[in-house]
């Protein structure tokens, strides 16, 4: 198994192979409201250009960004438990930016910010080099089909963007619960100049910093395995 060197990443984005497929459903009336009152004090638009975190903040503490957070559990959750660091998410479905921003105004959580677009595009035009010190990235679709591989989001071309936004030291976070999958982030970021893989001995992380997630828990019940796996910026 071998994955690719780079996604077929042309100058223009719409020509770009993406990781994920548009079909959202309806929203409930709660995330609705949630999107229309709340998304003024934590939503972020990329479209206003790059983001200065300590004047979206008003501080300069470590910040983590979580890629595809799905419901939000897990960014809420952390969010919630270190107040005294910063939290950016971005996810492409309204769904779970609705619930996030739910989760985010009950426990009046300043320290969260949601983005709703595509990540890579968001990455290459809204933030700051060496400006973020964790990236999280948990359980993202495995397109398990192998005339699908070039769709997963895990790809030489993406870890070129993620070193480039972490600071020197920053560690990038990662999980999945398709063994497959697991071989090819290891095989891509293994032998990746940039990156040091900072797991156990057997190169993966027994023990994450992270809470479970409803994607872990489906993938358990249907026997998976969880693999997560860390690696710091060089």
């Amino acid at each position: 198994m071998k994955p690719e060197t780079r996604n077929d990443d042309p100058a223009t984005p719409d020509r770009r192979i993406r990781s994920f497929v548009k079909r959202e459903g309806r929203l409930t009336p709660g995330q609705q409201r949630n999107l229309e009152d709340l998304w003024p004090r934590f939503g972020l638009d990329p479209a206003d250009g790059a983001f200065d975190w300590a004047v979206i903040f008003g501080r300069d503490v470590p910040r983590t960004l979580e890629i595809g957070f799905g419901a939000g559990e897990v960014l809420a959750t952390l969010a919630a438990a270190q107040p005294d660091e910063d939290f950016i998410g971005i996810e492409v479905y309204r769904s779970g930016v609705g619930r996030l921003l739910g989760e985010a105004a009950q426990g009046q959580m300043t320290n969260l910010r949601a983005i709703c677009a595509d990540a890579v595009e968001v990455i290459d035009h809204a933030i700051p080099t060496a400006s973020l010190d964790t990236v999280l990235l948990y359980f993202p679709d495995p397109w398990p089909k192998k005339r699908h591989h070039k769709r997963r989001l895990v790809q030489t071309a993406f870890a070129d963007r993620v070193h480039r936004i972490l600071k020197p030291g920053g560690v990038w976070r990662l999980a999945t619960d398709w063994a497959n999958y697991a071989e090819w982030m290891r095989e891509v970021l293994d032998v990746h100049p940039g990156f040091e893989n900072i797991g156990d001995d057997n190169g993966c992380v027994s023990q994450p910093p992270r809470p479970a997630t409803r994607f872990e828990q489906r993938g358990l019940r249907r026997g998976h395995a969880v693999v997560d796996l860390a690696y710091r910026r060089r």
